[in-house]
């Protein structure tokens, strides 16, 4: 072995002195282009005070700059001014003063889609499709959803009347409800298949109340089956937009022994994490179906990557929307908040769905009516300025398998009717034959 004279330590020293120079100089540079255009910033927002052809509210055009700030980066990057930021906690508790429906826009008027279960709504008659005109008398033409939301919902016990045009009335209905704090029902179960002994668990959001309603769900439904005759579970993500990832995680864990759930990696050490399960599966061991659509995503997708790659589930269904990445809410000094995109997450195996979705192990499209035939879902492959999607060691997955080459997405529809509902019947299927086959094998122990 060669001996390292004084001269080499010397020249090794020269390098890195002269590396670290040239990075100061760069960052030197990055920050007098930044006050840059900090300063082309400021130039504009003082010409549109001064000239504009109406004097602009100062707080409008400061958040109008920051909401295009953040949407440039990617689709699921925001601002949210404080109203915004406060209705998005009020969802993510998963409960709030109102009335009890969901609702959407129709020409103007707000549509109720459906009163939901043992609400205000539901007791004062409220029905679906019926058409909201007036809020307490006031218009809600010229109203955005958003603005028509906030007026119904306050607090529990005060009144509101709504008047509604209902398909064979003659004339509007003045419908009276007192608000009352509405629970966002995360879980639902009930039993299912023709020997009444399969557990069916449909997930509709992951926020603060999934996983303590889910555990709920796991404790009652065999109790209610009995666990000589219980054939497995079916978990309903289907048209699950997702929500907080400490619940994707809980969820995944409920039915994981051991083993990574998922990983998250991002430009900052403190958005790399690595979630792993905990002893314990609430569903025994049981067979378990995930059945999954189009308008499943994100948290949902957590979910249903993580008991795939483990082989703890069959997934069921058609391809889901794939949102590959995690945002992180940071609140603001005006009360508002940045909910921006901070890391890619990553299943078991090391792969990102971003833009690709999850592939169910099982793929069944649904017979659909003829307003949705032809219609794919919308899915993040389709939004505009959405993240590449990335292996775990940095490569394009978008590269090696092109959203291009994937099979059509379905419209993310479930028919109201279970037994026309192609999916449920087949994941109900699947769960039979398992449980024959299953208790075959006892018998032929016992001879």
């Amino acid at each position: 072995m060669g001996a390292i004279g004084m001269g080499d330590f010397v020249g090794y020293a020269q390098t890195a002195q002269a590396q670290e120079v040239q990075i100061q100089s760069e960052q030197a540079d990055d920050k007098l282009a930044l006050y840059e255009q900090l300063t082309l910033f400021g130039d504009v927002l003082e010409r549109v005070r001064a000239e504009y052809v109406d004097a602009p509210s100062d707080e409008e055009l400061i958040e109008a700059a920051l909401s295009g700030m953040l949407a440039s980066l990617d689709p699921h990057s925001a601002y949210l001014p404080p109203k915004g930021f406060e209705d998005m906690q009020i969802q993510t508790r998963g409960e709030f003063g109102g009335l009890g429906i969901e609702v959407t826009m129709d020409k103007g008027l707000v549509k109720v889609i459906a009163p939901i279960d043992d609400t205000p709504a539901q007791r004062a008659g409220m029905r679906p499709n019926d058409l909201i005109s007036h809020l307490d008398d006031e218009p809600v033409l010229g109203l955005t959803l958003s603005e028509a939301v906030e007026r119904m919902r306050g607090k529990k016990g005060t009144d509101i009347v709504l008047t509604v045009l209902r398909e064979g009335e003659d004339e509007p209905l003045e419908i009276s409800i007192t608000r009352d704090i509405i629970r966002i029902r995360a879980v639902r179960h009930r039993v299912e298949g023709p020997q009444k002994n399969i557990a069916y668990i449909r997930l509709t959001t992951f926020n603060a109340q999934t996983t303590k309603n889910l555990k709920k769900a796991f404790s009652a439904l065999p109790a209610e089956i009995g666990d000589k005759k219980l054939a497995g579970f079916i978990i309903d993500l289907r048209n699950n937009p997702g929500g907080l990832l400490t619940e994707a995680v809980s969820v995944s864990d409920t039915m994981l022994d051991r083993g990574e759930i998922v990983s998250t990696r991002g430009r900052q050490g403190r958005d790399s994490s690595r979630y792993t399960a905990r002893r314990g599966d609430m569903a025994r061991g049981y067979p378990v179906v995930v059945m999954i659509n189009g308008g499943s995503a994100s948290a949902s997708e957590i979910v249903a990557g993580a008991l795939q790659d483990h082989h703890r589930a069959i997934i069921v269904g058609t391809r889901s929307f794939g949102k590959g990445s995690v945002q992180t809410i940071m609140p603001l000094s005006n009360n508002g908040a940045l909910r921006m995109t901070t890391a890619r997450y990553f299943t078991p195996s090391g792969r990102s769905i971003q833009a690709l979705g999850i592939e169910p192990d099982i793929v069944i499209e649904q017979e659909l009516p003829e307003a949705f035939q032809g219609r794919n879902a919308r899915s993040e492959a389709d939004l505009r300025g959405r993240l590449d999607g990335t292996d775990i060691d940095g490569k394009s997955n978008n590269e090696r398998t092109p959203v291009e080459d994937k099979p059509e997405r379905s419209v993310a529809f479930i028919p109201p009717e279970p037994a026309d509902d192609k999916q449920l019947q087949r994941a109900i299927g699947l769960l039979d034959s398992l449980h024959n086959a299953r208790l075959g094998a006892d018998d032929r122990k016992a001879l």
